[in-house]
């Protein structure tokens, strides 16, 4: 459980940094009509895009750890906590100082993360059937047919409907990822190959990959971080909770559901709050995340 709780933390710290430079190189790209995958294709020539991308593979691989061993309402509220850390970043590096309201809810997120650490107890193992699998597969792919008419949506009302779908793309990994063969309730910690091949759980995990990390992308074009990121925390820490709950039997220590509950609301709420420290403006000096000539401007924040 301790080393669910420590890679839980450490991936907080990957994605808080890699956040502001997807955020960066989202910004300093040219702006796309509609769900354009060609988009990854021209961030692949960012440095800071790059190193972004690296940073967040690494924590998934993080949270993978904890998944393994943590309820899913622990890591993802923990995960979550990516905003304080990026917040603290950017009062240290990037001359954006906190506020009291950021004060406050630098305190909130850390006061739940107290709470859910200490309701957390060691995951429990529970068979995972087929059609579970399949169903995180399922709505995997309707997340991807869902996205299609919202990156059509332009401004801040796009921003906000592809940040929650890229939260709820972000939930179905982590969801994806406990119901791979090896996880709790899935098998044996090391499967068999042809078995992890077999399961839908990895293909729901790539589709739902894919689907988050543009749809991410894009939203940070459509409007301000804070627009697209406050949905996505939502989308990736109360859905896969309260389908760890229901169906993967996540349960907290006993007579500890009070300090789960409550200190999941304050780190989510806390998380969403300190939003706005992704506000960063991508740099114009550097060639490589330049746009090309001739091509439209991307949107100001």
């Amino acid at each position: 459980m301790i080393l669910g709780l420590v890679t839980a933390f450490a991936a907080a710290v990957c994605y808080g940094v890699g956040s502001v430079l997807q955020a960066v190189a989202a910004r300093g790209t040219d702006a796309v009509e509609g769900l354009d995958p060609r988009l990854l294709v021209r961030l692949a020539r960012s440095w800071r895009y790059l190193l972004g991308v690296g940073l967040d593979a690494l924590g998934f691989a993080l949270s993978l750890v904890a998944v393994r061993t943590l309820p899913l309402f622990v890591v993802q509220s923990i995960v979550a906590s990516f905003l304080a850390i990026t917040a603290v970043l950017g009062a240290l590096f990037l001359a954006m100082p906190l506020r009291r309201a950021d004060r406050i809810g630098l305190t909130v997120v850390v006061a739940g993360l107290v709470l859910v650490g200490s309701s957390a107890s060691e995951d429990s193992a529970v068979e995972v059937v087929p059609a579970e699998q399949w169903g995180v597969l399922a709505a995997a792919l309707l997340l991807a047919v869902l996205a299609i008419p919202l990156g059509r949506v332009p401004g801040p009302r796009g921003a906000a409907a592809l940040g929650g779908v890229a939260g709820l793309a972000f939930g179905a990994t982590a969801v994806a990822s406990r119901m791979l063969p090896g996880a709790p309730g899935g098998g044996g910690l090391l499967a068999e190959i042809e078995e992890l091949i077999a399961s839908p759980a990895l293909y729901a995990l790539a589709v739902a990959a894919v689907v988050a990390l543009l749809t991410y992308s894009i939203a940070l074009q459509r409007g301000s971080v804070t627009q697209a990121t406050a949905p996505l925390v939502v989308g990736e820490t109360v859905a896969p909770a309260l389908v760890g709950v229901l169906l993967l039997g996540d349960r907290p220590r006993a007579g500890w559901e009070w300090a789960a509950i409550l200190g999941f609301v304050l780190s989510v709420s806390g998380a969403v709050a300190l939003a706005r420290h992704g506000e960063v403006e991508a740099p114009a000096e550097d060639p490589t995340d330049a746009p090309d000539p001739g091509t439209t401007s991307p949107r100001a924040p």
